[in-house]
């Protein structure tokens, strides 16, 4: 073999090692696709997350739950089983009523005769908040001697109205219950009705103590799935998620493990870049981490939300090929996990303790 053949060979070679070595590296840096027939089996209509203030409200911009529909229901069914828990009531509470003690600062409307819920919706605020806090209004219903939203065709006896003392945002202040205030005046005006309402620097008081045990308890565990190597498409997050129960949410980004009924906030949430989400075409947009949270107040402490949360980390994990990182992005052990589970438990007890149980509907108001 002469010189020129030898050089032309080894050329050839040095081109095949050069063109093998940028196609690896094109594979290992495009995202890993799902499969598109298992993508269609698993579509599922988007679904609308339900408002922590509670459904029966009138809805404004953005709260409220739309009904689940058939398809949801029943894969909501098939990946929640060991959920299936009854929704508990408060305490004490009369049904029907969201109001509680527990939480909000409550002003009795006494009226001499009944009211028709005609003239009552007519004078209802056109807001049902006051700043940030939602302010409830109800009526005692004449026939059934149920506490309820006022609606068309029913007559009242009494009313009272409440504003929360605190959530998420903080405590109430002074000038959210100054509004509180004068919502209530106008309402009362237009039932006939007078209203003594609480001393403001007393109801401050007792928000401000309230958020002050609220907040340091207001526990919401996230774990990230980060890619060890061949990041994700959109669709292969999506894929993975539906494989464990994951619907999707009302916002980009954003999957939910349904809760057990009807209009209760999921138990897990899965969450990435939402601009991923949108992009124009969501198979090629790249996806190198993802979230998977739990809100502990809003799930009961019987559903065992934690090991869920945990397991379901691990799963994820494993088939994604993903490390399970913290916030400081460090990898969680088994050891950190059992740390968490133990600070949890006390955390349960504390709040069932002030009669805020996690999963109730005064708790999923307050942590809100």
């Amino acid at each position: 073999m002469d010189l020129s053949l030898s050089l032309a060979l080894a050329a050839l070679v040095a081109l095949l090692g050069i063109g093998a070595h940028s196609w690896w590296s094109t594979r290992r840096a495009r995202p890993r696709q799902a499969d598109a027939l298992a993508t269609l089996r698993q579509m599922t209509p988007p679904r609308r997350e339900p408002s922590l203030d509670g459904p029966s409200e009138p809805l404004e911009a953005g709260d409220g739950a739309a009904p689940q529909g058939a398809e949801e229901g029943r894969a909501a069914s098939d990946a929640q089983g060991a959920f299936e828990l009854p929704v508990a009531r408060p305490a004490g509470a009369r049904r029907g009523t969201r109001l509680d003690a527990l939480i909000d600062v409550i002003v009795t409307l006494p009226v001499d005769a009944p009211v028709s819920g005609e003239v009552a919706v007519a004078h209802l605020p056109s807001s049902r908040r006051a700043g940030h806090k939602p302010l409830i209004i109800e009526g005692l219903d004449a026939q059934t001697g149920d506490w309820e939203t006022p609606a068309h065709g029913q007559r009242y006896t009494e009313f009272q109205a409440g504003v929360q003392l605190a959530n998420r945002v903080g405590p109430l202040n002074q000038i959210e219950y100054s509004e509180f205030v004068q919502k209530v005046q106008a309402f009362a005006e237009g039932v006939g009705s007078m209203a003594d309402f609480p001393d403001m620097l007393e109801v401050v008081a007792r928000s401000r103590e309230l958020d002050a045990f609220a907040s340091p308890r207001d526990l919401q565990l996230a774990a990230g799935l980060r890619a060890r190597a061949v990041p994700w498409s959109v669709g292969y997050v999506q894929q993975c998620g539906s494989r464990h129960g994951f619907l999707p949410g009302a916002v980009p980004g954003r999957l939910v493990l349904p809760g057990a009924g009807e209009g209760d906030p999921p138990v897990l949430v899965l969450s990435f870049d939402p601009q991923a989400a949108l992009s124009d075409d969501p198979q090629t947009a790249v996806v190198q981490e993802v979230q998977l949270s739990l809100d502990v107040a809003q799930t009961p402490r019987e559903a065992d939300p934690f090991p869920l949360w945990h397991r379901t980390s691990r799963l994820l994990a494993a088939e994604m090929e993903a490390a399970v990182v913290d916030d400081r992005g460090v990898e969680l052990t088994l050891h950190a996990f059992d740390g968490i589970a133990k600070d949890l438990h006390r955390l349960y007890d504390e709040l069932e303790a002030r009669g805020l149980a996690a999963g109730s509907p005064v708790a999923r108001r307050l942590f809100s």
